[in-house]
């Protein structure tokens, strides 16, 4: 059994506990919390289930990384804390532990990653003995593995096209929503993710590893932003009131040239309010779907749509995106220490029949 420990508690620690406690070759035993509400509780009541794991959950990071877990879910965020949440995955793979996280994004194509941030962290896997992967929460999958094995069902492909389209009143998580994104906001105020540069920051290095899977040399990486404000002002069940006039919707592409032309592209289409924006693409039913779409022949189209926690589609994502991850960790803690991407780590089939959450598992 690999020992485990789950830092955060968030949107994507909550699936995390799960996806470990219901893997037969993990054993969860530790979880970090920052708020000092949750210390104590139990991991089981922090997931949301509804049995204990006994496992109560701590603020002392030096304690549990002591305790010599040999895998660490950084469930942390690291959008609006970047360098905190280098600074602890560094220490996590100090002590020699395997590391799965989505929050260091300038590392899902780690090989293009800038030398400064790649060699700090190379340095800490090296001197620790640990090995660290990284894929998204958007999801990761959807823009790498997905994409590259539908890539080799047809004859030719002409535009590989990976979009995420989701109504993010499902999404709760308002820092993220209303201050990065922007809804909500007036239509004059800059949101920091779609600043000139950061989505192509964000997303760049998927957009590099789909063209290295493809053999294929991008000569630029652009992008394209649009955004629409609400007509009518609507109220959200999880995050309250947003005003007419104000961001409602946006939509981006960070697209891989070849050749002259917008090849590989990677979508995002968000919005606060179904009304907002119909005519940009839509899911085909429900609040949210991940969709490839491969024009060429033949054309190509896959829709995945996950639910989680009562039907939410946004935690249906992260949950797909944390399972990417933590079904990496037994092939990860037997791999040589150092960095490794979505096409190093390969994705492993289920487990059907898992033993139910909270099942002793220990050998």
């Amino acid at each position: 059994m690999i020992s485990t420990l789950v830092w955060g508690t968030g949107n994507v620690g909550r699936a995390a506990i799960r996806a470990v406690a219901a893997h037969p070759e993990l054993e969860l035993t530790g979880v970090l919390v920052h708020n000092p509400a949750k210390v104590g509780r139990d991991a089981g009541a922090l997931a949301g289930l509804d049995t204990e794991l006994g496992i109560a959950a701590t603020d002392d990071i030096e304690a549990a990384l002591a305790a010599g877990p040999r895998a660490v879910v950084y469930a942390a965020s690291g959008d609006i804390r970047p360098d905190d949440a280098l600074a602890d995955i560094e220490r996590a793979l100090r002590t020699g532990a395997v590391v799965v996280t989505p929050a260091l994004y300038a590392l899902y194509d780690h090989r293009s990653a800038p030398a400064e941030l790649r060699d700090r962290v190379t340095a800490a896997a090296t001197e620790g003995g640990g090995t660290l992967f990284v894929s998204g929460i958007d999801p990761g999958w959807g823009n790498d593995v997905l994409p590259l094995l539908m890539s080799g069902l047809g004859s030719t492909v002409d535009v590989l096209r990976c979009q995420e389209i989701f109504d993010y009143t499902t999404y709760d998580q308002p820092d993220s929503v209303r201050y990065l994104v922007g809804m909500g906001q007036p239509m004059d105020y800059q949101p920091p993710m779609l600043a000139p540069t950061i989505p192509t920051m964000v997303w760049g290095g998927q957009i590099r590893l789909i063209a290295r899977g493809l053999g294929v040399a991008l000569t630029d990486i652009r992008e394209v932003v649009e955004r629409r404000a609400l007509e009518e002002t609507v109220e959200t069940e999880l995050m309250g009131k947003f005003d007419a006039g104000t961001q409602g919707a946006v939509r981006f592409e960070v697209q891989g040239i070849v050749d002259g032309s917008p090849r590989i592209v990677i979508e995002h289409v968000t919005r606060i309010h179904a009304s907002c924006a119909p005519d940009w693409p839509q899911p085909h039913s429900g609040a949210g779907a991940h969709r490839v779409i491969i024009e060429g022949r033949p054309r190509i189209e896959i829709t995945v749509q996950a639910t989680d926690e009562n039907g939410n589609h946004s935690a249906g994502g992260n949950a797909t995106a944390v399972g990417r991850l933590v079904n990496a960790l037994p092939w990860l803690a037997t791999a040589e220490p150092g960095l490794y991407d979505a096409l190093d780590v390969p994705l492993p089939f289920g487990t059907l029949g898992a033993q139910p959450f909270g099942t002793l598992r220990r050998q």
